[in-house]
């Protein structure tokens, strides 16, 4: 049995339509509705063929995910830290023995399935400017404290050094770009014009 058999994909993922409110400034309603929709379809392809499991409170949400195949999972408090949590709960009931937490905001996202080879115990994806955590793989036994919010990449080794765990880090190009500001939409050449 190979890694890949033996790890899920976890997206925690808010309304599409309240998606993105940092942006509000730039993107209309509309225009970020759909952004976060195909940045998350983008994330999902690049998912498969891990099984992926979609963490939400949105009913839109869950119905999207499960036409595309996902295991939904219910958020049942607020918060990106309590998504993470629960989606690893999940995949932890459902057998897999390694969870990858992933954002759906990444629009050049690849194969994950390569993350899903790493020998570590711990794998963290930074983000392009090393403070946030855009992937992270994990045993799903054990203690770990989901710890985004700003300085999660440190926070996230900490925490996983903490635990005992062999951790290594991953730049990846494909997953360093999440769409959080102004300058993202420009890195990720995004037009905001008219929006």
């Amino acid at each position: 049995m190979s890694a890949r058999d033996t790890t899920a994909v976890v997206m925690p993922i808010k309304s599409f339509q309240t998606a993105k409110a940092r942006l509000a400034d730039t993107l209309s309603l509309d225009a970020r509705a759909a952004l976060a929709r195909r940045c998350a379809e983008t994330v999902l392809r690049a998912a498969r063929p891990l099984p992926v499991f979609v963490v939400c409170d949105d009913p839109d949400v869950a119905a999207w995910a499960a036409a595309h195949g996902a295991s939904v999972v219910a958020a049942e408090r607020p918060g990106l830290n309590e998504a993470a949590a629960a989606g690893r709960e999940a995949v932890r009931q459902a057998g897999f023995a390694r969870v990858l937490t992933v954002h759906s905001d990444l629009p050049n996202a690849t194969s994950l399935g390569s993350l899903a080879d790493e020998a570590a115990d711990a794998v963290i994806v930074p983000d392009r400017h090393r403070d946030g955590t855009n992937a992270l793989l994990l045993p799903t036994a054990g203690p770990f404290t989901y710890r985004y919010g700003p300085g999660s990449f440190a926070a996230h080794r900490e925490e996983a050094a903490d635990r005992g765990l062999a951790i290594r880090v991953v730049e990846r190009p494909d997953l360093a770009l999440d769409l959080d500001t102004l300058d993202d939409l420009r890195e990720a050449g995004i037009d905001v014009r008219g929006n």
